[in-house]
């Protein structure tokens, strides 16, 4: 990233950036940034379900690295445990979900989030250029603060057999004649 970059997510407030240092020296680094989810890009939108209120946020992860040597011994854990301890805090009840992108070809990485219980959400074909070659990539998500996807036909279906359950049988015929 250019120096610019690290200017940014250190002087403003809508970053998170935590950095773990050994000997003075940095061996790891997450950024985060939090936005409205209002203010997601398309391939983004259908994070959270809309039902969540128009001033629902999100944590985006825009990096989260352990250089190589230090790989494997709970950095990434820690710094990620940071950062959602941050926007699990009360103040930020508003934050429902942190997500990211991350390269399909990138394994390590997607093993490690889906340890930390994030979901595969998209698929995002030909998302990542590197070195002017195109690649494909995965949006991840975890849910906090009582956020959700939004609603397919099975999770409804769901919820009205376990709203008609709650009923009872007695109450059921009183219930559809209403």
């Amino acid at each position: 990233y250019p120096y610019s970059w690290y200017e940014d997510i250190t002087s403003s407030s809508r970053f998170y950036a935590l950095a773990a240092v050994f000997g003075g020296v940095i061996i790891g680094l997450i950024v985060a940034e939090i936005k409205s989810h209002a203010t997601l890009n398309k391939e983004d939108q259908g994070i959270l379900c809309s039902s969540l209120g128009r001033d629902s946020q999100v944590g985006y992860i825009l990096s989260l690295g352990v250089r190589r040597t230090y790989r494997r011994n709970g950095i990434a854990s820690l710094l990620l445990e940071q950062l959602l301890a941050h926007v699990t805090a009360p103040e930020r009840s508003t934050v429902k979900a942190v997500f990211l992108h991350v390269l399909s070809s990138n394994a390590p990485a997607i093993l490690f989030y889906q340890r930390c219980h994030f979901r595969l959400h998209s698929f995002l074909p030909y998302y990542y250029s590197i070195r002017g070659k195109c690649k494909d990539g995965f949006t991840y998500v975890l849910y906090v603060n009582g956020g959700h996807a939004p609603w397919g036909v099975w999770d409804w279906m769901r919820h009205i057999a376990g709203a008609v359950a709650n009923l009872g049988p007695c109450r059921v015929p009183q219930w559809i004649w209403q």
